[in-house]
């Protein structure tokens, strides 16, 4: 198996970097989710995981104007806005810059501020969540009816002081995407919708990655343990670059991918897998990476 693509998104929830080589640190891919957009108003952080008020963050694209370096503050970023503009995070009208092109009161920050949390709608699709754990969740509802959760940053995840939502790595598998491509064929399954940091090809046949929660395995100079399968969200839908709108790609996971997942509970539509930093190291694309092996029981 080989590493075929590497990615990281210097702010959450825009459009990223993709990368030839990357160092894996603790925190996972160094410079990965380093800023966030965060409301002022609501004390959350930006996520295109709820539509309506923030589908437009995936217009913009971030990348650094040098590289990080592990354990340093985040170098500066540049981001690219949908008018095609640009803007540096240390310019000093950054804020008021973001402001006026989100139509809300908004700052970029380094780190979450006490009370920060994120949301995430859950469209009319069946089986994308556990029923019991939208209820639990729901924080308000959307005009058309639809819950959105309220959640805590990194609440699945050893990774304080971040703006992931659940794991600190995500990789994901060319067998994953080619199956989903064969179950919908005029679906669009693009890599860039799952946002995944590693992309594995030469995997096998299938969900491989349905079996690697519990194992662990070195990617080129790294290794990482795989912890559990990624929930899909409504996120994968939407338009992005030249990717169009597309609800049958979140649709065909709940159809053909839902998988029990212990650490949060219940049933989820899943594709990928979220995995801890065991050893850092630096990763390539064209790197080797092992078959996954579980710990003995």
């Amino acid at each position: 198996m080989t590493v075929t693509a590497l990615y990281r998104y210097p702010v959450k929830s825009m459009l990223g970097e993709s990368l030839s080589r990357a160092t894996i640190t603790e925190r996972g891919v160094l410079g990965d989710r380093a800023y966030a957009v965060l409301d002022t108003e609501t004390n959350m952080v930006a996520s295109a995981k709820v539509p309506k008020r923030w589908a437009a963050i995936l217009g913009f694209s971030a990348q650094f104007v040098s590289e990080p370096v592990a354990g340093g503050e985040p170098p500066p970023v540049e981001i690219t806005f949908p008018d095609g503009s640009t803007h540096r995070s240390d310019d000093a009208g950054i804020d008021e810059a973001l402001s006026d092109a989100f139509g809300r009161d908004v700052r970029l920050i380094t780190a979450p501020e006490e009370g920060t949390a994120f949301e995430e709608l859950w469209p009319e699709i069946n089986g994308l969540a556990p029923e019991q754990f939208i209820t639990d969740t729901t924080g308000r509802h959307e005009d058309s009816g639809e819950a959105i959760s309220k959640l805590d940053l990194g609440a699945a995840a050893n990774v304080p002081g971040t703006f992931f939502d659940l794991s600190c790595l995500h990789v994901l598998t060319e067998s994953t995407l080619d199956t989903l491509r064969a179950a919908a064929p005029d679906a669009t399954f693009d890599v860039r919708r799952y946002r995944p940091n590693i992309v594995l090809g030469d995997a096998g046949q299938g969900f491989v990655e349905n079996d690697w929660p519990g194992a662990s395995a070195t990617i080129g100079g790294s290794r990482v343990r795989f912890s559990f399968s990624t929930m899909r969200c409504v996120m994968t839908t939407l338009g992005q670059g030249d990717l169009p709108t597309d609800a049958d790609t979140l649709r065909t996971i709940a159809k053909q991918n839902r998988i029990e997942i212990p650490q949060v509970g219940g049933v989820w539509a899943c594709a990928g897998v979220y995995a801890e930093v065991a050893e850092p190291g630096e990763v390539a694309v064209g790197d080797a990476h092992e078959t996954p092996v579980a710990a003995p029981a």
